[in-house]
């Protein structure tokens, strides 16, 4: 019996760690390219990205399309304004809107890295895509995060405390709510009273509901004020001149080189230009979905072609990906709003040096 081209256990650990990687200032190729190398035996054999014909890169294309599905779910709400906003911008032959110009800014942005992905994946992939250059751009990678966080520019810095600002102004009314319960509905009361209406009193606290009971957040209000914060956002990257924003999605071409992290480097660019570090990694994320869509669209035949006897696998890694992404993205866009990029940096440092003194001396 011939050897499985892709095990379970191979396919759910990449697969997971694909998911993660994609979104955290990583780079999931780099890891792609050296995790299955420092495991050695049947991973470095079976699991090999720059190798000609590879079923390894058919289950990385699942991979991404799991990936991107990820992002959309997360992000479908504003991807729902953005989208509508590109079709009104045609019907009405302006762009008028922050949806509208996000829509824009978007589709321009993606041109530079969509093109070099046509023209280089392919050299690029078989040229860079080994363990001990995958370990090197990783060091790199870790370099570009840390001094993004160095040298970041005054307008960026201003523009942290501009969103915190607002997001503090935009909560104190729900936080006042949540302390003052009976307070917040006899204001209502009044407030209604004085527009001709009969005063409402505020209902009678029941036994067992207390004040810890009544500022239980409600999940409700919370994806209410998280749709507002998303809505403030776009309007501030829409604020982003097309050069600006084209030379934030050219960044992305750097990702091309295994080891170089797609949002990472995307972040600093758009640090660069003067976003604050939560709208860097925001516009991160939405200039992503694309790019990861497309790159899984084009390369669906090699899923296809390459991916026979591995469809089990492909299909179990894909779904632990998905999983991982929707998880990390989550867990970034609150990540950013308060921390940096330093500790991505240290670990890219500190995971790429270590990589290349056990490939050079095992």
């Amino acid at each position: 019996m011939s050897h499985p081209l892709m095990t379970y256990p191979e396919a759910m650990v990449v697969g997971l760690i694909q998911g993660v990687t994609e979104l955290f200032p990583v780079s999931s190729l780099g890891h792609n390219v050296l995790i299955p190398a420092l495991v050695g035996g049947s991973w470095a054999q079976d699991l090999n990205v720059a190798k000609p014909e590879s079923p390894y890169l058919a289950f990385i294309v699942g991979l991404h399309v799991a990936t991107a599905i990820a992002l959309l779910i997360y992000f479908w709400r504003d991807w729902v304004r953005i989208i509508r906003g590109f079709f009104t911008s045609i019907r009405d032959r302006d762009i008028t809107t922050a949806d509208q110009k996000l829509a824009w800014m978007i589709i321009v942005a993606t041109i530079p890295v969509g093109l070099a992905g046509l023209l280089f994946e392919h050299p690029f992939r078989v040229l860079f895509g080994k363990p001990i250059l995958a370990a090197v751009f990783l060091v790199v990678n870790g370099v570009i995060l840390f001094a993004g966080e160095k040298f970041r520019t005054k307008k960026s810095l201003q523009a942290d405390k501009q969103v915190a600002e607002e997001r503090r102004l935009a909560a104190a009314p729900a936080q006042e709510l949540q302390r003052e319960p009976a307070a917040g509905v006899a204001a209502f009361g009044l407030a209604a009273a004085g527009d001709g209406g009969a005063a409402v009193a505020p209902p009678p606290r029941r036994p067992g509901h207390g004040s810890h009971a009544a500022a239980k957040p409600d999940p409700r209000t919370l994806r209410a004020a998280e749709s507002a914060a998303a809505v403030r956002a776009d309007s501030r990257l829409s604020k982003l001149d097309y050069l600006q924003g084209t030379i934030i999605g050219a960044a992305q071409i750097l990702a091309l080189l295994a080891g170089i992290s797609r949002d990472g480097v995307t972040m600093v660019a758009g640090m660069f230009r003067g976003l604050s570090r939560e709208d860097a990694a925001r516009f991160a994320f939405l200039l992503a979905t694309p790019v990861i869509l497309a790159a899984g669209a084009l390369k669906m035949s090699d899923l296809i072609n390459l991916g026979h006897g591995i469809y089990g696998p492909i299909l179990a890694g894909s779904v632990l990906s998905g999983i991982g992404a929707y998880v990390s993205v989550r867990y970034l866009v609150r990540y950013f709003q308060t921390r940096t990029l330093t500790p991505f940096a240290i670990y890219c440092i500190l995971f790429g040096v270590g990589s290349i003194i056990y490939l050079k001396v095992k």
